[in-house]
């Protein structure tokens, strides 16, 4: 396993990377626009870990600042997205949360990723390392609660 971002939503993006970026010193290193869903991700690192990328070396853990285009604010403490976590096999380690009584909020239906919550609430995204094909009892499980 391996840790990958913390994502937090945020209202201005242009006011966050400022804070971020000017004033905290992160280094933008990936940004995704997506017009149909109406978001923006943007992936920051401190500048060494984005030296280390830019070199080849493995991907270092960055924050992800989602930036939902319609937002009208965020309640509840959701402007907190969750961990993210890059995993060799996926329905392995979902099948040994069941079995440990955690809920598979959102299944892995397409081998690539799934959603569970710790015992606190916390958001956590587990994506597939690699390539796996949907299979059952997956690819079939709905949705339980928020993720």
């Amino acid at each position: 396993m391996r840790y990958l971002h913390t994502m937090v939503r945020v209202s201005d993006l242009k006011a966050s990377l400022d804070f971020y970026c000017r004033l905290l010193g992160l280094v933008e290193v990936r940004r995704m626009e997506n017009e149909k869903g109406r978001f923006t991700l943007v992936f920051l690192a401190t500048p060494d870990d984005a030296k280390r990328m830019s070199e080849g070396a493995i991907e270092s853990p960055v924050i992800e600042l989602t930036y939902n285009w319609d937002e009208q604010g965020y309640g509840g403490g959701r402007n907190f997205g969750h961990l993210a976590y890059r995993v060799s096999d996926i329905y392995a380690v979902c099948e040994k949360l069941m079995a440990g009584g955690i809920a598979i909020n959102r299944p892995p239906r397409d081998g690539h990723m799934a959603f569970v919550r710790s015992p606190d609430g916390i958001s956590i995204e587990l994506l597939q390392d690699g390539h796996l094909d949907p299979k059952e009892p997956w690819a079939s499980m709905p949705n339980t609660g928020s993720w």
